[in-house]
């Protein structure tokens, strides 16, 4: 048949110009030779500070585990250690890390050495340390553990606001237990709030970069570097019905990495700057936006100031548009939290604002708390009123 069909289209086997359209693919038209992105020099560069991470954990008393994978996120797969000694049973499960500095100490996620009993690190040259936990922040899912040791390689922190829609990126890890594996594709958008880390802290802080390189379980905590291979994101989540890479991972930006980081190896905990405003969610729709009357307009909508909080203290009110901060334009509510995300209490920052269609600059000195909304202020009154008329009140059973 084949035969056939290739006879009876004798017209385009002779039409000269039809047969000439097909070349090979070529960079320029002047065949001059352009080349490739490399990704040996960055993967080279990186994969020697990326760790695996195995975790010992006692199972839990309901019979399941914590590790499991739970739905859009890279969690943690593991199996368990049952003793025939009659010692309750301790279920295995892994991660990655990223060491960042030669002393030892690794930044990874919070989901992978959350409620560990005992850690093991894995380098990328085999050797095996044991690790203890530094600190936590559920909040933007981070964490620090420590091995003992010096001269360990490390890869320092990238500045993340650099990181543009379309570059390419590896992400490195030890996916499925695998050995270090590395992974390609481009960032797919930038400032990515998922609502994945409310799961664990009530004051979920999230800003990801998104990308489409493969990430699985055992990839949380990884590294995300460019290619120069410089780190640029902690590898945090992943978007699947699944549990398995299904297209999309999430990364937390490196200037929160670094921050959260460099707070915990200092102070033990993490500190949290805040702006003290109240904005919509990003996703708003029309409807929404008319129900709780936000005009339209370029930036990000205040609706609320808390009072004594930063943006108070600046002058910023309710009805302000705030469409830059420090100089860089902000469009949406997650771009101004992933900028001060990288802040601490007591930076100063310039916030560009629009009041009756004027634009204003102002600074403000972050502090480590919001401060109190109008509204909180409302209901705390009415409760000191319910408690102070209950006390008024006689006690029948006396």
């Amino acid at each position: 048949m084949y035969g056939h069909y290739e006879d009876q289209n004798a017209l385009t086997a002779n039409n000269k110009i039809s047969s000439s359209i097909f070349k090979q693919a070529k960079f320029t038209d002047d065949g001059s030779s352009v080349p490739t992105t490399d990704f040996e020099t960055a993967a080279a560069k990186a994969s020697p500070a990326v760790v695996h991470i195995k975790v010992m954990k006692r199972v839990s008393d309901q019979g399941f585990s914590f590790f499991g994978i739970p739905q859009n996120q890279d969690g943690s797969g593991g199996m368990s250690d049952n003793n025939s000694n009659g010692a309750q049973p301790r279920e295995v499960a892994s991660g990655s890390g990223v060491l960042v500095s030669a002393n030892g100490y690794i930044v990874t996620n919070n989901h992978v050495v959350k409620d560990a009993d005992e850690l093991t690190v894995t380098l990328n040259d085999k050797n095996d340390y044991k690790a203890k936990v530094i600190g936590t922040d559920p909040a933007t899912d981070l964490a620090v553990i420590k091995i003992e040791g010096s001269n360990f390689p490390y890869l320092n922190f990238s500045n993340s606001d650099n990181v543009r829609v379309g570059q390419w990126i590896l992400a490195i890890g030890y996916p499925l237990d695998l050995e270090t594996t590395v992974t390609s594709g481009i960032v797919s958008a930038l400032s990515r709030d998922i609502d994945i880390n409310s799961r664990n802290s009530q004051a979920p802080l999230e800003s990801f970069i998104q990308t489409d390189a493969a990430v699985n379980p055992g990839n949380s905590g990884g590294a995300l570097v460019n290619t120069n291979g410089e780190l640029i994101g902690i590898n945090s989540a992943i978007a699947s019905p699944t549990g398995s890479f299904a297209g999309y991972a999430y990364a937390i930006p490196s200037n929160i990495v670094a921050r959260v980081t460099g707070d915990i190896i200092k102070y033990g905990s993490a500190k949290r700057a805040y702006l003290g405003i109240m904005f919509g969610n990003d996703q708003m729709s029309e409807a929404q936006r008319q129900k709780n009357n936000i005009p339209n307009g370029n930036g990000v909508y205040v609706m609320d100031v808390a009072n004594g909080g930063s943006a108070d203290e600046a002058g910023i009110r309710k009805g302000d548009f705030i469409t830059k901060l420090n100089g860089t334009v902000i469009s949406t509510g997650t771009e101004l939290v992933g900028k001060i995300s990288a802040l601490r209490p007591g930076d100063k920052i310039d916030i560009t604002f629009v009041r009756g269609g004027q634009e204003n600059t102002t600074t403000a000195t972050l502090k480590g708390t919001q401060g109190n909304y109008p509204q909180q202020e409302q209901l705390q009154q009415q409760q000191q009123q319910q408690q102070q008329q209950q006390q008024q009140q006689p006690d029948d059973n006396q």
